[in-house]
């Protein structure tokens, strides 16, 4: 065996591999392999060097297992629609400075401040561009006061670029539609809140929010779930400090008064707190009405009505 076959047969395969369309120029034969550690192309019968010093078009770095690769690609950040570019555009830095670090000349230095002020304008260079960074700017806002997760802020994002292709923008105020973006994203990923809370933060109406979604749903053409009281029982009972041995009791009761018909037409966060209300007392967790009103944001007339309809209609013996 030639010393050449000894070495190619201790090379891993990422460093040698077979070069099936070249052939040897000394004696014809197409068994030639590439060694990209040394940067040659070698004929494995009869040693020559076809090639060296080759481009090594591969990463810098090496990796030995599937994960560490997959940790070390460096292929660029994915898409993101919270973006008005999608981050797919790049960006001339405020610094002054070249690659060595060094101040640039005073002439260079006017050279990239019209670079860089033409980079600006190219990227907001139409009345859609400008509308999605005034648009997507406030969402982050909103999305950050109410602590909505960066899922839910992609989605609404998604359904806010969908809105602005039907056109909506012209009849609807940016505030109006990035609020009514993000309550539907809410709600198709069950993750609702009230229209109450938007309509806080967002600085609108309730009926204006109301009236937003409404016509947001109706021309994008969205599958958007009705939201149920269980969605509401983790998020209540968190801000309540109750266990999950109430928010647990209070999903099955809510579970029985869906199978009895209790729910349908009522508001669903009504219903939550009462359920809510009386898991606690069930698991000796008391809440006041007033605590749980506060929380759910109903009335404690709510709270108290839902509790009888339960109480009344399932037959559940509690102790006042």
């Amino acid at each position: 065996m030639s010393d050449i076959e000894i070495e190619r047969r201790t090379k891993t395969n990422e460093d040698i591999s077979f070069c099936r369309e070249i052939r040897c120029n000394e004696c014809g034969s197409l068994n030639v392999v590439c060694d990209d550690t040394r940067g040659e192309i070698i004929c494995n019968d009869c040693g020559l060097v076809i090639e060296e010093h080759m481009v090594d078009t591969g990463p810098e770095w090496r990796s030995y297992t599937a994960e560490e690769r997959k940790k070390r690609d460096r292929v660029g950040s994915p898409m993101n629609y919270s973006i008005h570019d999608k981050g797919l555009s790049t960006i001339i830095g405020p610094e002054n400075r070249d690659s060595y670090g060094n101040n640039l000349a005073p002439r260079r230095r006017a050279e990239i401040y019209r670079l860089r002020k033409w980079q600006r304008r190219t990227r907001t260079h139409s009345s859609r561009d400008r509308n999605l960074i005034q648009a997507l700017s406030e969402l982050d806002r909103l999305a950050s006061q109410m602590g909505i997760p960066k899922s839910i802020k992609e989605e609404a994002a998604i359904i806010y670029r969908k809105a602005l292709e039907k056109k909506m923008s012209r009849s609807t105020s940016i505030e109006s539609l990035v609020a009514a973006s993000l309550y539907a994203a809410c709600r198709i990923r069950q993750i609702p809140r009230t229209l109450d809370e938007i309509a806080e933060k967002s600085h609108i109406s309730k009926k204006q929010l109301g009236q937003a979604f409404r016509l947001l749903a109706r021309r994008v053409n969205m599958s958007i779930p009705l939201s149920t009281p269980i969605d509401f029982i983790p998020r209540f009972a968190n801000d309540l400090g109750l266990s999950v041995s109430v928010s647990s009791r209070a999903k099955k009761l809510l579970k029985k008064a869906k199978e009895a018909g209790i729910t349908a037409g009522k508001d669903p966060t009504g219903m939550a707190a009462a359920a809510l209300y009386i898991a606690g007392i069930l698991e000796d967790e008391r809440r006041t009405q007033r605590e749980i009103a506060r929380v759910a944001r109903v009335t404690e007339v709510t709270v108290r009505n839902r509790y009888k309809e339960l109480v009344k209609y399932l037959q559940i013996a509690v102790a006042t």
